[in-house]
């Protein structure tokens, strides 16, 4: 059985006990979080009824480090940046009613 879960602003395929890393969320490490399926399949039946992700946060992080260069030729411009992203990685605990 596995559940679409919408998170962040993207769409994750999750099975019980799958380990994935979401945009970060505001909750205690050890805390339950809830999501909504978008939908759910059994066996290859696909159900779009109203289900619960149960998924226990693990840790909070950041990313790696992605680099910004910005250069404008003919002109001494040139501008590097970086950034983070922070997460949440969460262990799925159930997918249920």
């Amino acid at each position: 059985m596995y559940a679409i879960i919408a998170t962040g602003g993207k769409q994750y395929k999750v099975c019980e006990k799958d380990i994935l890393e979401v945009e970060k969320l505001n909750a205690e490490v050890g805390a339950k979080v809830e999501f909504e399926a978008l939908m759910t399949s059994n066996d290859g039946k696909a159900d779009f009824g109203a289900k619960k992700v149960v998924a226990e946060v693990l840790a909070h992080g950041k990313g790696e480090k992605v680099l910004i260069a910005v250069y404008k030729k003919k002109n001494t411009h040139q501008k590097t940046q970086g950034h983070r992203q922070p997460f949440t990685k969460i262990k799925i605990v159930s997918i249920g009613k």
